[in-house]
């Protein structure tokens, strides 16, 4: 009896430790793609893969994370296209999942980013109409991540995009943008993520612009 209770309990160890290993390995397939989508249906598909991580791994906040980052994603997309009428709804869409996340990880400075990052997808529909409240929302969770973590790259690199696209006229600066585009990068030369599955994207669009910068 105790045998068969001691292999019942290896049994359970070992297909608790493949199922973990089976979530981490589809995990970081999954999160190697952001990198590499282009267009707003890549961003869709990729969304839904996350979604469909997050129905089976309940309780984990990762899987709602990456599922709001690829619908953030797919609406700077579709604002870049000039399809201002369609960012409420898929800022919207990460929302519900960024709500989700919230819900059982809680002052995280990389959930309160995106939180700033979807506040100012809904304040782009119509920016003079809504900056009072989705700009000053997008600010205050911008100050919260960086309260959370300030040493976070991706709050340098959200910053750095605000002062290198804001009309000068507003207090915007491309050459300000680049140099925090520079300390961007800097931080993320650095940075280690708590885990192989947690937020490290961004340091690309710093390279980016960094690259661009020297090329005037």
């Amino acid at each position: 009896m105790k045998k068969y209770i001691l292999s019942a309990a290896l049994s359970s160890v070992s297909l608790i430790t493949f199922a973990q290993a089976s979530y981490e390995k589809i995990m970081t397939e999954k999160i190697a793609k952001i990198e590499t989508c282009k267009s707003a249906e890549d961003f869709q598909n990729l969304a839904n893969d996350f979604q469909r991580i997050g129905d089976k791994e309940k309780g984990k906040w990762l899987p709602n994370y990456y599922t709001a980052l690829s619908y953030i994603q797919k609406g700077r997309v579709l604002m870049r296209e000039g399809k201002m009428e369609s960012l409420d709804m898929v800022a919207d869409q990460a929302q519900k999942f960024i709500d989700t996340a919230e819900s059982t990880e809680k002052d995280n400075s990389e959930i309160h980013l995106l939180q700033k990052m979807i506040f100012s997808l809904k304040m782009m529909v119509n920016p003079q109409q809504r900056y009072m409240t989705y700009g000053m929302q997008a600010a205050e969770e911008l100050r919260k991540a960086e309260n959370f973590d300030a040493s976070n790259p991706r709050v340098a690199l959200i910053k750095a995009e605000d002062m290198y696209f804001t009309p000068e006229q507003y207090g915007g600066s491309k050459t300000k943008g680049l140099e925090l585009f520079k300390q961007a990068l800097e931080n993320f030369n650095t940075y280690k993520p708590k885990t192989a599955l947690d937020p490290n994207w961004g340091k690309s669009e710093a390279e980016y612009f960094l690259s661009m910068g020297d090329k005037k």
